[in-house]
C-alpha cells in the first residue's frame, strides 16, 4: 500500500491517542525473509524523534511488531525515547517477542490489542564455537540457555544423579557436543537479559516495595514459561505477570488492527518467501521441447535435402541416419531460463512516523547451480545478499 495510507492511519492514531507522537518500528516476520531489532534502527528512530519534537512532549507510542533481535537495542531505545518525553508507551498489535518485549517492559503502559503477544526473553546466541546447523549448513545452531539449564535439572532432578563424579561426567558429556566458550558465551547473554530486563523495569518500578516484583518478572520472562516461543496473551500479561498492560478502546484497537494490517501486506507476512518461485516470477523457465530423437533429426536433414541446402545429391539414407544419431549429443533440445537473476528490491523493516518513512531493503541474487552429491549431479540454487540498505520512502 502506498506511505499515504499509513500515514493517514498513524496520523488517526495519534488523534486517538491524545496527540502523542506515534513511530512505528515493524521487522519483518515474513517466513524466509526474517529481519531482527538491530543497532541501525537506534539512528533512524532518533531522527523521527527530531523531526516532531514538540509532539513527542505529549508522549511517544512505540508501535511494534517484531520476533526480536539483539538484545542491547533495547535499552538504547527506551533510553534515547525517554529523553524526549515522560509519557513512553508500547503499542502491540500482533508480536512483540524476546527484544521487543524487553523493548515494551521499558514503557508506562503496555497497550496490546486481542492479537497481541509478547514473549520470553531467555536469549538464544551464536558464535564460531557454536555447533553448525544441520538445517543450514555452514551456519552455526542457536543455543538458549535454558536449554543448557534444562540438561542439568534433568540429570538431577528427572534422572536422579547428583553425586559430583557423575555430573561431571555429564558436563564432559555436554562439552564434548558444544564447545565449552560456546557455553560461557550463553551464560553471559543470559546474565546480560537479566540485567537489561531489571535496568528496563526500575525505569518505572523504581520503589523499594517493587524490588521483588522486578526479579518475579524477571525469573518468569526468562525460565518459568520454559518454551522461548511461549506466546504471552493480554490477558495473561496482565492477569498473571502483572504487567503495566492497557486494553485500548474501540477506536484505538481498530487503528492498531488497520495499520498492522498495512505492513503485512506491504513485508508479504502471510506469503513466505521462495527462491524457487521468486526466480521463476523473474525469469520463467519455457516449455520445454520434445526430446531430440535420431528420427526428428533426420526429417530435418532429409528436409534440407529437398531444397538442397549443401547436402550433396544422392546420399544413401543409412549414412543420413548415422549422421543424425552422432548430432544428438551436440545438439540441445530444450529450452532453458537465466542461470542467474537479481530479484527487485525486498523490504525489510519499517521505521515510520508521520514526518518520514525509513524502509530497510535487501538486493538478493539468485542463481540455478549443480551441485555433486552422492546420488549424481542435482539442481540447486544458490542466494547471494548484493546490496542491504536504508531509504526514504516519499
Amino acid at each position: 500500500m502506498p506511505r499515504s495510507t499509513r500515514k493517514g492511519l498513524i496520523e488517526e492514531l495519534q488523534t486517538a491517542r491524545s496527540d502523542r507522537l506515534i513511530i512505528a518500528y515493524i521487522t519483518s516476520t515474513r517466513t524466509g525473509h526474517e529481519l531482527q531489532i538491530a543497532d541501525d534502527a537506534f539512528r533512524i528512530i532518533y531522527d523521527h524523534l527530531e523531526a516532531d519534537r514538540d509532539r513527542a512532549r505529549n508522549g511517544v507510542d512505540l508501535f511494534i511488531h517484531s520476533n526480536g533481535g539483539s538484545g542491547t537495542v533495547p535499552w538504547r531505545i527506551v533510553s534515547l525515547i525517554r529523553q524526549y518525553t515522560e509519557k513512553f508507551a508500547v503499542l502491540v498489535p500482533h508480536r512483540a517477542f524476546s527484544a521487543a518485549t524487553l523493548i515494551a517492559l521499558g514503557a508506562d503502559e503496555i497497550v496490546m490489542h486481542k492479537m497481541g503477544c509478547l514473549g520470553p526473553i531467555d536469549p538464544s546466541v551464536a558464535n564460531i564455537f557454536n555447533p553448525q546447523n544441520p538445517l543450514t549448513p555452514g551456519q552455526p545452531a542457536p543455543i538458549s540457555v535454558e536449554d543448557v539449564t534444562a540438561f542439568f535439572k534433568l540429570v538431577k532432578d528427572e534422572v536422579g544423579i547428583t553425586h559430583e563424579d557423575e555430573l561431571i561426567q555429564a558436563l564432559n558429556s555436554l562439552t564434548e557436543k558444544i564447545h565449552p566458550l560456546a557455553l560461557g558465551n550463553v551464560q553471559r547473554h543470559h546474565n546480560q537479559s537479566r540485567m537489561m530486563a531489571r535496568k528496563l523495569l526500575r525505569l518505572h518500578m523504581s520503589s523499594d516495595n517493587e524490588e521483588l516484583e522486578i526479579e518475579r518478572l524477571i525469573d518468569t520472562l526468562k525460565s518459568n514459561l520454559f518454551f522461548h516461543g511461549h506466546p504471552i496473551n493480554r490477558t495473561e500479561a496482565k492477569a498473571d505477570l502483572k504487567l503495566k498492560v492497557v486494553v485500548p478502546p474501540d477506536k484505538v484497537e481498530s487503528l492498531m488492527w488497520q495499520l498492522y494490517l498495512e505492513y503485512e501486506s506491504d513485508l508479504k507476512f502471510n506469503e513466505p518467501f521462495n527462491p524457487v518461485r521468486e526466480m521463476n516470477l523473474k525469469s520463467p523457465t519455457p516449455a520445454r521441447l520434445p526430446p531430440l530423437t535420431t528420427e526428428r533429426i533426420l526429417k530435418q536433414i532429409q528436409e534440407l535435402a529437398k531444397h538442397g541446402l549443401g547436402l550433396g545429391a544422392g546420399i544413401p539414407e543409412e549414412a543420413l541416419v548415422k549422421l543424425a544419431a552422432a548430432m544428438i549429443p551436440f545438439v540441445d533440445g530444450s529450452a532453458t531460463a537465466d542461470r542467474k537473476v537479481i530479484l527487485d528490491p525486498i523490504a525489510g523493516v519499517y521505521i515510520e512516523s508521520v514526518a518520514r518513512a525509513d524502509v530497510f531493503k535487501t538486493d538478493l541474487a539468485i542463481e540455478r547451480t549443480t551441485i555433486n552429491t552422492p546420488g549424481g549431479p542435482q539442481d540447486a540454487l544458490k542466494q547471494e545478499v548484493l546490496w542491504q540498505r536504508w531509504e526514504r520512502e516519499q
